[in-house]
């Protein structure tokens, strides 16, 4: 039997038929927006996909006079100081995270948790502005000097803590990166391990687990995906950040073998350095084309999480 129009019934199906058109067209809506951008960026950067193809991701020659440019130094600094700062920020996040939930007094944990969360409302700039006037003064003088006392003396690593303490580089805006990410990635994982069911836990402590145990065997198989999630929203911070990395990564042209004190330059403070003075053709164009490579590795770091998930996920089952 229909229900007759304007019943609460039917009232109701229209509401649900409208809510999910509505949530529908939001979703289509950034799906267009996702290959708007796309487009936009191919578009713009297509004089500089034609002329150099292929060849832009490994050159590193940058001469704008000469309309010649290579994107393999700034790919090179966005890497290699987002993994510094992946390195340091992932343990020191996680033993916060661990102190947080199941080692800090009660009373320390909403003030210490705020402090961390406060971390992450400083304005990039700010962090530029504090890694170049007085951290990398501190770091030249003190930390780059041991670094290279030890670290530098070593077989094979010692390449990458050699050479001329300038305090600017890539080591140093990789430290500052780490500093940058290990807010968010800290709070994420204290999210997530405080939602572990405290039966779990208790009856890990019961059979005699300690502190670690019950953490590396119990916390972190529960709460793997917002691990992971929280690790590649720093990673995704870091691969982006822009002005934090122009003050003090030294922003030169120059690949100058291996070591990490090096100066060098990333894509987004190339971007930022270069776009405000780009002339209209080729230069624009191959500085569009780094905005380009930027949102293809983005995309990359998040399908690899995807699929790094999706093997864990298959791991258990077959386990099981």
């Amino acid at each position: 039997m229909n229900s007759p129009a304007g019943s609460p019934h039917t009232r109701r199906n229209i509401g649900d038929i409208l809510f999910f058109n509505l949530t529908r067209a939001f979703a289509a809506f950034t799906l267009m927006l996702l290959a708007g951008i796309i487009l936009s960026l191919v578009i713009g950067s297509w004089d500089s996909i034609q002329k150099f193809g292929f060849s832009f991701l490994w050159s590193q020659e940058w001469n704008p006079p000469a309309e010649q440019f290579g994107a393999l130094i700034p790919i090179y600094g966005t890497v290699v100081t987002s993994l510094i700062a992946l390195v340091i920020a992932v343990p020191v996040s996680f033993g916060i995270a661990l102190f947080l939930t199941e080692l800090s007094p009660v009373w320390l944990r909403r003030p210490l948790g705020t402090a961390i969360e406060l971390l992450a409302a400083i304005p990039s700039i700010v962090y530029g502005m504090w890694g170049l006037l007085i951290f990398a003064p501190l770091f030249s003088r003190y930390a780059q000097p041991f670094l290279t006392a030890t670290l530098g003396q070593l077989p094979f690593i010692g390449q990458l803590f050699v050479g001329p303490p300038l305090g600017i580089g890539l080591l140093a805006a990789g430290i500052i990166l780490a500093i940058m990410i290990i807010p968010f990635i800290a709070a994420v994982m204290r999210d997530v391990f405080a939602v572990t069911p405290d039966m779990l836990k208790e009856s890990a402590y019961g059979v005699g687990g300690t502190t670690w145990e019950v953490v590396w065997n119990v916390v972190l198989p529960y709460t793997k995906v917002g691990v992971i999630g929280g690790i590649m929203l720093g990673l995704g911070r870091a691969l982006g950040e822009t002005m934090a990395v122009t003050f003090i990564i030294g922003n030169t042209n120059l690949l100058s073998g291996v070591s990490l004190y090096a100066p060098g330059n990333s894509i987004t403070s190339t971007l930022a350095n270069e776009f405000g003075e780009a002339t209209p053709g080729l230069y624009t164009a191959a500085l569009i084309e780094l905005g380009l490579i930027l949102f293809l590795i983005t995309f990359a770091v998040l399908v690899f999480s995807k699929l790094l998930l999706m093997q864990l996920a298959k791991n258990e089952g077959t386990k099981a």
